[in-house]
């Protein structure tokens, strides 16, 4: 019988529908909370993740609380996974209020990437508080964002206000758009998006880094 961690390849890191198969919703908190609180989770599928989370919303959900009243099911998605997404942004912050103007002068290695810390200050730089919130929609730069709040030491306060409103505005927007899309198409068309889930992350994952090629290719271009 070959075992999970035989069957296993990095590769299976960035489909979402890994960790619901294998961690249900204590790993999807537990992958909000790396992307946005750990330097290191950079690469994690945050906005999929909670896209493909919404489409399983019943069975989710029903680890804390079984329910066949689809708002009492978002509702519970909703609440344990922002907490999870607020506390990793205030470690993030913490993180480098603490020991972040050290991170410039880090050799890069698989984890860690200078160039990523470097654009989420210049995104700072120009969204100012705001980034905060504009962040946690763009890979990459939500989990550099609130490093870099740290590291300038902007307000406690102001800061844990826009990692609310930001974290509440990510999580529900992707959980409804999932559970609500994937109602609507079964109803009208027939059609169960979970059979074709790839199709689904590959362009959920091309819109949402679609700013960050952009900016790229730009910064490129003018250079």
């Amino acid at each position: 019988m070959v075992t999970l961690l035989e069957a296993f390849h990095w590769s299976q890191l960035l489909q979402p529908q890994f960790y619901i198969e294998h961690g249900g919703l204590w790993l999807i908190m537990f992958v909000v909370f790396a992307e946005t609180g750990l330097f290191a989770g950079f690469f994690l599928p945050g906005d999929s993740l909670l896209f493909v989370a919404g489409i399983y919303c019943a069975p989710l959900a029903a680890e804390i609380y079984p329910s066949s009243n689809e708002w009492v099911n978002l509702l519970i998605l909703f609440i344990f996974i922002s907490s999870a997404g607020i506390l990793g942004n205030f470690i993030g912050y913490t993180f480098g209020n603490k020991v972040g103007p050290t991170m410039y002068d880090w050799k890069e290695n698989i984890f860690f990437k200078k160039k990523y810390l470097l654009q989420a200050e210049e995104f700072y730089d120009k969204h100012g508080a705001g980034a905060i919130i504009i962040a946690r929609f763009i890979p990459i730069v939500r989990t550099f964002a609130p490093i870099v709040a740290g590291i300038v030491q902007m307000d406690k306060r102001k800061f844990m206000l826009f990692n609310i409103i930001g974290c509440l505005a990510w999580v529900g927007s992707m959980l409804c758009s999932g559970y609500f899309l994937q109602s609507w198409i079964l109803a009208r068309f027939n059609f169960d998006l979970k059979n074709h889930l790839e199709v689904i992350v590959l362009g959920i994952v091309l819109i949402t880094t679609a700013p960050v090629i952009i900016k790229v290719i730009t910064h490129k271009v003018k250079k």
